[in-house]
């Protein structure tokens, strides 16, 4: 593995990444038990990689559907010009549903992922929150039937 950053990663560290991926709630001291090494050592090596943005913090997955958010989607976005991407970008961040927001190759300038509770709910969002921002063009939509696959990278 190659990082473009002064600190390298070395098998310890695979292996504390590991066992987080896998759970993300593991304490630090049973994590050093398992790699036979000091909880000291895991705190050091945590903080380095969290200093590096090698971790980026952690999170809570949530069963959406369960909490009455029914549709997901993706929302290929059209934007007219290259010099209005960052207000696109700052205003779709301030939509609550729009989760995740990348910056594409291909046909769409713009793919943002989209949870919300019903198909009115997805309706309202497109015309009212997403097509009135200033430098979207036009979007496509694709809504996800079911999520086959959900996971982090393995080391």
């Amino acid at each position: 593995m190659s990082l473009n950053i002064s600190y390298q990663l070395d098998e310890l560290d695979l292996q504390i990444l590991e066992l987080l991926i896998k759970d993300c709630r593991t304490p630090y001291l049973e994590i050093a038990r398992i790699c036979h090494v000091s909880g000291g050592t895991i705190h050091v090596r945590m903080k380095k990689m969290e200093e590096l943005g090698i971790i980026k913090g952690t999170r809570i997955l949530l069963n959406l559907p369960k909490l009455g958010y029914d549709v997901c989607c993706f929302v290929g976005i059209y934007v007219d010009k290259t010099s209005s991407f960052d207000s696109v970008f700052e205003e779709l961040s301030k939509i609550k549903e729009v989760v995740e927001v990348h910056l594409t190759t291909g046909n769409y300038s713009i793919l943002a992922k989209v949870v919300c509770k019903n198909i009115s709910n997805l309706q309202d969002i497109l015309l009212n929150k997403i097509n009135v921002i200033n430098g979207v063009q036009r979007t496509d939509t694709i809504i996800s039937l079911d999520q086959r696959v959900d996971r982090n990278i393995s080391i």
